[in-house]
């Protein structure tokens, strides 16, 4: 499109820094390009969500451009759903698994931009529909939600500051096998119940997390369907020797792993202990339960 009204998002302290500066050139590219552009600034990621969203309600807005990780996109993700707006992703985080799943550049800010300018280029913002996740709290999510072991992993990697990226996920992974243990879940995939012990459960809308351990390796973003992936109770050993399989997606050959598929997932604790907290797309979102509900086309992405 000849000049297309953007919004420009930039979660200034993804990457250590790193989406900074990736924004900056963005933006820049962005208006070489003959495309208006206001940046939005905001301190937190709650506040750009909010303002992503105000942009967009007020009208006049014709894509919206997120410049940072995983973390960055949720929010803007639970901006733009069902607002017929597509998201430009320029991915400049550590892991940037929603960007990978999505066939996006995820290790080169300056080719997303390019991918966001190539697809303003037409008559009109080439844009693909792709599935978003509805959770009973009214979030949603694009990528994977953890409620086991993964989101312990995920809680412990989110305060590391010394790495970044997968490094962060194996060294947060080894940290908590010494407190492995298993938990009683009950879990409903399409109203068929079940109980089970398990020490891993992961919903995936797409195949990744933790910058490309591909924990669901058969998730398609575009196939209005849910992997729900679990793994039954395990000694540390078998756990450590399992856990490399993942970046290949062979761990879904084990004996002690399984994968089903639905539309709606509702996971909840069946023991005594507290309830695990849940992670999606690398964001907190509270204990279980959860009810998840896969959305088709629910979101456009520039592509």
């Amino acid at each position: 499109m000849a000049a297309a009204r953007l919004v420009i998002a930039v979660n200034a302290t993804a990457g250590s820094g790193r989406a900074a500066r990736a924004g900056e050139r963005a933006e820049a590219a962005l208006r070489a390009a003959g495309h208006a552009v206001r940046r939005l600034e905001a301190g937190s990621s709650t506040v750009m969500e909010a303002s992503i969203r105000a942009a967009i309600a007020a009208g006049g807005v014709d894509a919206v451009v997120v410049v940072g990780g995983d973390g960055a996109i949720h929010h803007a993700v639970n901006a733009a759903v069902h607002t017929g707006v597509p998201l430009g992703i320029v991915a400049a985080g550590s892991g940037n698994d929603v960007a990978r799943c999505l066939d996006l550049p995820h290790d080169d800010p300056d080719a997303g931009v390019r991918r966001v300018i190539a697809a303003l280029a037409g008559d009109r913002p080439a844009a693909r529909a792709v599935d978003a996740v509805r959770v009973s709290t009214g979030r949603w999510f694009v990528g994977m939600l953890s409620a086991g072991f993964d989101a312990a992993v995920n809680e412990r990697a989110n305060g590391m500051q010394l790495l970044r990226g997968t490094p962060r996920y194996v060294a947060a992974v080894l940290l908590e096998v010494a407190r492995l243990q298993p938990r009683r879940y009950r879990i409903t995939i399409d109203r068929d119940a079940r109980r089970l012990a398990a020490v891993l459960v992961t919903v995936g809308n797409t195949a990744s997390i933790g910058g490309g351990m591909r924990l669901a390796p058969d998730a398609r973003v575009d196939d209005g369907l849910l992997d729900v992936l679990v793994a039954t109770p395990l000694s540390r050993r078998k756990l450590l020797r399992l856990l490399p399989k993942v970046f290949t997606g062979a761990h879904v050959d084990d004996e002690h792993v399984s994968v089903e598929r639905g539309r709606v997932v509702t996971i909840d604790v069946d023991d005594r202990g507290p309830a695990p907290v849940t992670y999606a797309d690398g964001e907190r979102f509270g204990p279980l339960p959860v009810t998840l509900e896969v959305v088709p086309g629910a979101l456009l992405v520039l592509a």
